[in-house]
């Protein structure tokens, strides 16, 4: 702990495995784990000893952001698109479940890049 202004106290973190992350344009925060630094534009020491600053670039599990988009969209993001349709699981949904989804599904927009990072099972950060 770092003693600051008027008495008050930071922690700083030594040691960390995971954190919350913000996927923005869907308006989602998760918990996952923290994987690796990939990127620091200051130095490429901090990158070598997977040192965190603010601002750099880590690479993140994927998976509490792909269980998120199959419950918000019913669309699977590990799977590619041929072998989707060939063996797709049907599960049992109201139809009220089925119509919302429908819905969603009309105005879902998932950027190449990022889907291939989904099937990787990393995301950048």
């Amino acid at each position: 702990s770092v003693r600051c202004r008027g008495g008050n106290l930071k922690y700083r973190a030594l040691r960390l495995d995971s954190g919350n992350f913000n996927w923005a344009s869907e308006a989602t925060t998760a918990k996952t784990r923290l994987l690796t630094v990939s990127y620091n534009a200051s130095n490429n020491e901090l990158v070598r000893t997977n040192t965190l600053v603010k601002n750099c670039i880590v690479q993140v599990d994927a998976t509490p952001f792909r269980q998120w988009y199959k419950q918000h969209y019913g669309v699977d993001l590990s799977k590619k698109k041929q072998t989707d349709a060939a063996e797709e699981e049907t599960v049992k949904q109201s139809k009220h479940v089925q119509k919302k989804l429908e819905a969603r599904n009309k105005t879902r927009v998932l950027e190449p890049a990022l889907a291939e990072q989904f099937q990787t099972g990393r995301l950048l950060a």
